[in-house]
């Protein structure tokens, strides 16, 4: 009889031990004759004796050594119950019987098979993406708990396929069908009444390119939806019917849909429900001046709340009755007419409102005079249009020191109801007076040409006759000559027609020193025909500007150039401009210049490179310009100098990180592959990074190649099976292609290792500064050695010592007295 060891393992790793309770994994469907433990008892024990659930495939020899003869099937059985027990020579139990547990691991022996052959199914139309409305079912005998087991369904074939689009989903573990998106959309019944699909499914999670399939077919009828939104509804206002009243309807496919309706408003009340037959109704009456129309959804839900399908719209509107009056816009319109307006001008209009809709007979308005207060000189003096409620003056004009007020009431109505309103009508002067200045002439004023904005340098003063506080009476002052940049401003107290002038904008004595100023005094409304304004309208005034020394002033408030990173020392990057309002030299400096990278010249103010600029250390370079007066009080001013560094192909690509975890299982059964990144510290152009890779040696092309994936990734993989188990270090070349194209060669650590569930497993070696066993094992023996040399000098120092200490203690005892 021939043994072998069996693949499995037992519960502590070890194939030989004392008589006790153990288990052990093996796995199903190896061959006959493997060894599975070694068991020893006691002296007294010459053969061993084995029961229980052995199926004639367990088998113990006299020495103890337990095997199966068989190959194991846990699909037969998962797990045997054993007993072994040792007997001595005359068949007595020395030991035992102990019990002995055989788990049977699965391996994948079992195709998945589909519980029929034939699927058949229907769904309707516009039914929600996602919802299953069928299954298809796997079986697998394998152990579901292990990847053999476990099923993946897929969708390999729909046909009709129109445009390409798949109509129908699968949940890959549950098989349930549902439709996708665009299946809910596009199915329609009357193009395509039935589909067509063929299903898969794979075990091993269908990740293993040994695992086992099946397919079946799947038969589905479209039908026709009759979940479908109702036509509009109109509800006539405030209606007298008995509630609730029917409306509209809906109705879900299938019987036993739970009907609900949502407002997405959420209003506090809400005057429409739904039964379970999905019927609508509105339960009280509406107003539709309150509210006049209403949008909410109908919702067909399962038994557990979950939507069947997309909700419905119900569109609801309310029908306008006339039930509201005519509505006075405020209690008195008040209009305005002057005095000398014309016979059929308009005044001003009358605006009612009504609450009924719009632009109905319910709405429509008319409008009428019905009394005018006071009527002299005469009654009937105004006029309003039917239906615009315009007023127009009738007869003759009007003479405020007459009357200066009438009070009409107008007669407001539509279809069915009638209100007064009251117009308030004011006779307004006519502007026939000018303004008049107080004095012709100011005088002069002298003032430093730093004087604050805002400042109020003169007050000036003219007088109306007209009405006050209107606008023929109402004075605005400008500046008619000797400010022609506007650096003053004139504000008007509208109570007393004051005029306070003040500082608008920097006075400035270089550019103007004295200003030679004339005011001029008018209305905003105009002169009637016939009278204009004259010098007693205007009036003068002299502002004299006193120089002040002032700091230089830049030309800019910012200045910005563009170099390429590379230019020479010594280049010409910018330049700034500065002059100083009292004509004094200026001197350049810059301030913030933390790379040292530029100089200015201090007399131009153009501004150098004075060392290699680096786009990538700062792509934007600032700094400030600082220009002093020379002599003078140096003063100074400060602007900004923002150099911006276009980009120069000066980086050779590099890995985007270092690669240390590549590997390949050995031995390897295929030509396989791995993927890299490179990048590089460049600014990126528009197109993104477009590298080109290479081996870094020709020698290698019989072993390696290397695939560019994009501009950025590539894959490195093997030609070949015959690698040896170690670490190879691939070169790569990396162009950038750029202008110059640069070039990077990097070194890639491939690794070929035995793999543990798909990872590297690398047994521990010599590693530099560990000792090797040899060396281990003299550095023990030395060690006990010089350990025994120690103790033996101390164990012979201490007879030493002892032998001495007797001598003292025999002289010492010799002339010590007795004590009591």
């Amino acid at each position: 009889l021939v043994l072998f060891m069996t693949t499995g393992y037992g519960q502590e790793g070890k194939f030989s031990g004392p008589l006790k309770p153990m288990t052990f994994s093996i796995f199903e469907g190896q061959g006959q004759s493997q060894i599975i433990f070694q068991f020893k008892a006691s002296p007294l024990a010459v053969t061993f004796n084995l029961t229980g659930e052995t199926d004639d495939i367990f088998q113990i020899q006299p020495d103890g050594l337990l095997y199966h003869s068989k190959a194991l099937d846990r699909e037969a059985r998962a797990v045997h119950t054993l007993q072994v027990s040792a007997l001595d020579a005359h068949g007595n139990t020395v030991e035992g019987p102990v019990p002995i547990t055989i788990e049977v691991k699965d391996i994948n022996d079992n195709r998945p098979v589909f519980l029929q052959p034939k699927y058949e199914g229907s769904v309707r139309q516009n039914s929600r993406p996602g919802k299953p409305f069928m299954y298809v079912n796997a079986t697998d005998l394998d152990d579901p708990t292990t990847p053999n087991g476990q099923l993946i369904y897929q969708i390999i074939m729909q046909l009709p396929k129109v445009n390409n689009v798949m109509y129908f989903q699968i949940n890959n573990k549950t098989g349930a069908i549902s439709l996708t998106l665009e299946g809910s959309q596009e199915l329609d019944p009357l193009k395509n009444p039935s589909y067509n699909l063929v299903v898969s499914v794979k075990d091993m999670g269908g990740q293993n390119e040994h695992s086992f399939s099946d397919s079946t077919y799947v038969d589905i009828m479209v039908k026709e939806n009759i979940w479908k939104t109702p036509e509009p509804v109109e509800i006539e206002e405030n209606s007298t019917n008995p509630y609730p009243i029917k409306i509209t309807q809906v109705r879900w496919n299938e019987p036993g849909a739970l009907y609900s309706l949502v407002d997405k408003e959420k209003p506090p009340k809400f005057p429409f429900l739904i039964n379970q037959e999905g019927d609508i109704y509105v339960t009280q009456p509406l107003d539709r001046e309150e509210k006049d129309a209403y949008v909410f959804y109908a919702v067909a839900s399962d038994e557990h709340g979950k939507p069947l399908a997309f909700p419905l719209q119900i569109q609801v509107k309310v029908k306008d009755i006339n039930d509201n009056p005519p509505t006075c816009p405020s209690t008195v319109t008040v209009l305005e007419v002057q005095e000398n307006e014309q016979i059929g001008d308009s005044i001003g209009t009358l605006i009612a409102h009504d609450m009924d809709e719009e632009n109905t007979i319910n709405s429509a308005l008319g409008y009428r005079i019905v009394d005018q207060t006071p009527k002299v000189p005469r009654d009937g003096l105004f006029l309003v249009q039917a239906y615009s409620g315009m007023f127009q003056l009738a007869m003759q004009s009007l003479r405020k020191r007459d009357t200066p007020q009438y009070n009409l009431t107008v007669e407001v109505s539509d279809k069915d109801f009638k209100t007064l309103c009251f117009v308030q009508i004011n006779i307004i002067d006519i502007n026939d007076q000018i303004p008049i200045f107080e004095k012709s002439d100011y005088g002069n004023l002298t003032l430093p040409e730093d004087t604050a904005i805002g400042t109020v340098i003169l007050t000036i003063q003219a007088t109306d006759a007209d009405e006050p506080y209107t606008g023929s009476s109402k004075i605005l002052y400008r500046i008619a000559q000797g400010d022609s940049e506007g650096r003053l401003e004139i504000e008007t107290d509208p109570e007393t027609n004051t005029g306070y002038v003040k500082v608008k904008k920097p006075l400035d004595f270089e550019a103007v020193g004295v200003h030679n100023i004339v005011f001029q005094a008018e209305n905003p409304e105009p002169l009637v025909l016939g009278v204009q304004y004259n010098a007693s309208s205007s009036a003068t005034f002299r502002l004299i500007v006193t120089d002040v020394n002032e700091a230089p002033q830049f030309s800019q408030q910012l200045y910005q150039a563009k170099v390429r990173e590379d230019v020479a020392k010594g280049t010409k990057v910018g330049s700034v401009t500065a002059k100083d309002p009292e004509g004094l030299d200026i001197s350049y400096s810059l301030r913030g210049d933390k790379r040292g990278w530029l100089k200015i010249d201090p007399v131009t103010g153009e501004i150098f490179s004075v060392a290699s600029l680096d786009r990538e250390a700062e792509s934007l370079y600032r700094v400030q310009v600082v220009a002093t007066e020379v002599g003078g009080s140096s003063l100074s001013s400060t602007v900004q100098f923002h150099l911006t560094l276009k980009d120069v192909n000066d980086n050779p690509p590099r890995l985007v990180k270092e690669y240390t975890g590549l590997f390949f299982c050995y031995p390897p059964k295929a030509p396989g592959s791995l993927i890299f990144e490179a990048t590089d510290d460049d600014q990126q152009s528009f197109q993104g990074r477009q590298f080109t890779f290479s081996l870094g040696n020709e020698s290698l092309q019989k072993d390696w190649e290397v695939s560019k994936i994009n501009g950025t990734h590539a894959s490195l993989s093997t030609k070949h099976t015959g690698f040896e188990e170690r670490v190879y270090h691939v070169p790569v070349r990396i162009n950038d292609g750029g202008w110059p194209p640069l070039e990077g060669t990097v070194s890639l650590p491939v690794t070929f290792c035995k793999c543990v569930e798909d990872r590297c497993f690398q047994p521990a070696g010599h590693m530099p500064g560990i000792p090797t066993v040899g060396m281990t094992v003299g550095i023990l023996l030395t060690t006990i050695l010089v350990i025994g040399i120690i103790l033996a000098v101390v164990f012979f120092q201490i007879k030493k010592n002892k032998g001495q200490h007797n001598v003292e203690s025999a002289q010492a005892s010799e002339v010590k007295p007795l004590r009591n």
